[in-house]
């Protein structure tokens, strides 16, 4: 499966089920997506863990979840790229999303950042997925 698709499933889940944390198993892409997340207030905060298995220790990404009056932060994700197809945008092509209600989720040249932050920087790359 696609480690993206994974990470925001598993955030999903969690949050369906009103979990305050949720575990993901670690990487730095993912922590930079985590980071965009919590900058744009999906999110409440995230944090790098090591927990010991049996024979090493495996590092971890805890994300604590953010709810606003018993509803979660996140109403919905929909993955874009997936790796049998990638999804490119240029700069000035970049959209919306839900009428500027929900962020796009962006791989480009700088980072992974906001479609947001990528319009005003004036860079394109992939987008990785919508969220609102």
């Amino acid at each position: 499966m696609d480690p993206i698709a994974d990470m925001m499933t598993r955030i999903s889940n969690a949050q369906a089920v009103h979990n305050e944390r949720v575990l993901i198993p670690f990487s730095k892409m993912k922590q930079r997506i985590a980071q965009v997340l919590s900058e744009a207030g999906y999110v409440a905060e995230t944090e790098k863990k090591t927990k010991k298995a049996k024979k090493a220790e495996v590092d971890w990404l805890e994300i604590v979840l953010k709810y606003e009056d018993g509803q979660g932060a996140i109403s919905g994700i929909r993955i874009v790229s997936k790796p049998s197809r990638h999804l490119y945008e240029r700069a000035k092509d970049i959209k919306q999303v839900r009428s500027g209600f929900g962020v796009a989720v962006m791989s480009t040249p700088k980072g992974i950042m906001t479609s947001k932050e990528a319009r005003k920087e004036n860079v394109g790359g992939e987008v990785l997925f919508e969220i609102w």
